[in-house]
Parts: C-alpha cells; structure tokens; sequence
C-alpha cells in the first residue's frame, strides 16, 4: 500500500505548468515527469494518454490542496492531498458535481450506519465490514496525523461511490472514471459498473449478461463508438445499451446527467418496494431512452408487465413477511435480543434482501431467470416453507392466526389450502388469472 500511496502522491508535485509532451524533463515540472516515466511509468502513461493531459491539466491541479485543508501535506515543497473529491473535480466539473451531489450514489456511504454493515461487522469481522461494503459503498475518510499521506490506513484505499471525505464531499468520481486515465470509454462499459453491482443481493450485471441488451453489446462491442465525445444513443451507437445509456447517457430527446435516479421510478432495495418522488416524469426520462431503440408500444408494454410484478413481489410476499416479523417482534417471542442472532431473522433478510431484490431487478433488466429460477421462485419456497414455519414455531396464538388468516382468506394464497385447511390438489390458471388481474392495474 505504501508503494501505491507514493505513486498516487508524488505524481501531482509541479511547481510550475510543465509541457504536456513527452520529452518534457526541464525545470521542477519536468523532474517530477522524468522520476515517474522511470518509476511509475503505468501511471504516467495513463495521464500521460490522457483527456486532462490532452487540455494540459496537470497532477497539481488535482491534487494541489489549500492551507487548512486536514488531509493536506508538504511533499518536495508542494502542499497535497492524496485524496482528490469531487469538490476537487467540480471546480472543472460544476454541473456533474451538483448531479452528483443529488444522486443516490452520494449517500451510499450512509450504509455504514445500516443493518448490512452492522451484520458484516458482526457476523465476520472489520476487516470483512472495510474490504466487502466500504470497497463498494464509500468509507468514512479518516485523518491519522502520524500517516505520511495523513489518511488512515483503515480507510485508504477507497474509490467507494458515496465515500465520505474530509472536506465534507460525498463520493468518489474514480469509482466509475478508473484513475488516472479517466477513459470515457471505459466509464461507458457496463464493467464500470460491475464491481458493486453483482452479487446475490443485487446482480445487475448478471441480469445484464443474461438479457438481449447484454448479449448485443458482447456481440457489437467494436461497433458501440464508445470513444465518440457525445456518445447518443441511435445517432452514435445503436447495437446495444450499456448502464450508461439507460442510467446516464445522452438521447436526441435527453441530456447526459450524473444522477443516476432520474430515470428510474421504483426503489427497488428496501423489503417493499417504493415510488420514488415525482416518479411519472423519472419513468418518463426512461422511456425517453427506450423508444430510441424501440416503439412505443413495446416500451409501454415492458414496464405494464414490470410494474405489475413489482406490485406481486410486495403485496404476496413483501408485506405479509414484513408484518409478521413486525408482529413477532412487538411480542417480544425471539428468543436472542441481539439482531440477527434469530433464525427466522436471516430467513427474512434473505427473503427480501437477496432474493426479492433479484427478481425485481430482474423484471426491471429484462432477465427472466433472475426474475423466476433466482427471484420469485424461491421467494415462493422460502415463504411457504420456512418463514412460515419458523414464525409458527412460536406457537403464539396471534402470529398463528395472522398465518391462518392469510392462507385461508387472501386469495393470492388460495391455491396452497381449501376450507378445510388442507392442501388443495390443483387449482385451474384461469381461477388464477382473475385473481391477479388487479396487479396490472396502472393506478
């Protein structure tokens, strides 16, 4: 680690505006440049390649820190900060900062403070909670004054998405913009994404893999123009969309935003579902990308059969699970006060936090193993045959009757019991179809 701090550091030391050429190795400036091609000469060839290169944006004017700053230092005569924020970059980057800043990107450090990073603390172990969800979500900046580059070695290094800084920035541009050649190319790539976005509890790159969209771009990645400086999706490209067309990227009829959330309407990680705020225009921004590439009717069509599993997921399985572990907990019948030291508490947590999570996304990504086989089917078995269970182990009179009471009376669940409270042998699909119909209800 000591080695890449050096690297990282001692790159941005130039006293003066060096020459953007290779064969600059005259005065302070081309003494940094000649130590680095001999020391660090993959570092320096990715700036050296560079855009901020290119428009003669040198190491200090990234890293260059102000007096006062707490993660400042003196090295070779220069005040720095191995740390570059996106309050650094937004002096350039005014408007991607702000969106930013918006996005629900930059509170996903917050998770710290979350069940997920309580759980990896405790059921592993620090070093699990620092390498596994701050890698990803973004970790708490701490300053060690005894460090040569001041930042603790607990919390450096972290390109987390939403890390939480020293001079009060949330987040972290290189997280999608690999350092320190901020390809535009690479940042378009669904790979960009891919080192968060995976996983049993949210596989949005194997959902990708798995779709058509997927598929085309593995098939056409030479002909995506992924260099192209605007980058519009049907005039630039048109094989296939990566994260950042639907997410990010520019259409004839929207403009690129670092926002991630402005086009998707649903909150899809919480154990049910939510609209997000002013959801009709979010979905409308989204449409907006999908009809560059398909009609109308196929868009509409999309999101009619998606919503409505979204509305399955939560009123069958989200709800009546959240209930019940709601009930059973106001009745004080676990047994193990501390979180997650119950059983049945991981049986929920999975329920929702692993598998409801892969089939909603699934739905959304168009993947329908991950919306069936990997979602909904074992939502289906761990439901019925495990959180069900487990909760009449109790053997409490009103969680019992809650479980009666659902399978019995709600008719989303009548296929599993008749009148008697006996399984039922079969159960006709057109009794079925009535029985969901509501869900396709766009109000």
């Amino acid at each position: 680690m000591r080695q890449m701090l050096t690297l990282a550091v001692t790159l941005i030391v130039f006293t003066g505006v060096m020459s953007m050429t290779a064969g600059a190795a005259d005065g302070d400036g081309g003494k940094c440049m000649t130590c680095h091609k001999e020391k660090s000469p993959g570092l320096y060839q990715q700036w050296y390649g560079s855009q901020h290169a290119a428009h003669k944006v040198t190491c200090i004017d990234c890293h260059g820190a102000q007096k006062g700053d707490a993660d400042g230092f003196m090295h070779e005569g220069a005040l720095v900060a191995t740390l570059v924020t996106p309050k650094d970059c937004g002096r350039c980057h005014q408007t991607e900062q702000a969106e930013v800043e918006n996005s629900y990107h930059a509170t996903a450090g917050l998770i710290l403070e979350s069940a997920d990073a309580y759980l990896a603390h405790v059921a592993a172990g620090e070093p699990v909670a620092i390498m596994g969800c701050e890698s990803c979500h973004g970790a708490r900046i701490k300053i060690d004054p005894n460090s040569p580059n001041k930042l603790s070695k607990k919390n450096w290094p972290n390109s987390g998405i939403g890390r939480l800084n020293p001079d009060g920035s949330k987040g972290s541009c290189n997280a999608c913009h690999t350092r320190h050649s901020f390809s535009k190319a690479q940042a378009r790539q669904p790979e960009a994404c891919s080192k968060c976005h995976l996983g049993p509890d949210h596989p949005q790159k194997e959902v990708y893999e798995e779709s058509k969209h997927g598929n085309a771009y593995y098939t056409n990645k030479e002909k995506m123009n992924l260099d192209s400086d605007k980058w519009i999706v049907g005039v630039d490209y048109h094989e296939a969309p990566t994260c950042a067309t639907c997410h990010m990227s520019a259409t004839q009829a929207t403009k690129t935003t670092h926002d991630v959330g402005q086009r998707i309407s649903w909150t899809l990680r919480p154990p049910i579902s939510k609209r997000k705020d002013n959801w009709q225009a979010k979905k409308a921004n989204m449409k907006q990308v999908c009809t560059s590439c398909h009609g109308a009717a196929f868009v509409d069509g999309h999101y009619y059969q998606f919503d409505a599993l979204v509305r399955l997921y939560d009123e069958k399985f989200a709800k009546p699970a959240t209930d019940l572990m709601t009930l059973i907990r106001d009745r004080k019948l676990l047994e193990n006060p501390a979180s997650f030291s119950n059983k049945i508490e991981w049986t929920y947590w999975e329920l929702w936090h692993h598998e409801g999570r892969r089939a909603r996304h699934g739905a959304a990504m168009m993947g329908p193993d991950y919306t069936w086989w990997h979602g909904m089917y074992e939502v289906a078995q761990h439901f019925y045959f495990k959180l069900l269970p487990e909760a009449r182990d109790f053997h409490d009179a009103e969680v019992d009757a809650y479980i009666d009471n659902l399978l019995k009376n709600d008719p989303m669940h009548a296929w599993m019991l008749d009148d008697t409270g006996k399984l039922k042998q079969e159960i006709k699909s057109g009794e079925m179809q009535k029985i969901y119909e509501k869900l396709f209800d766009e109000n």
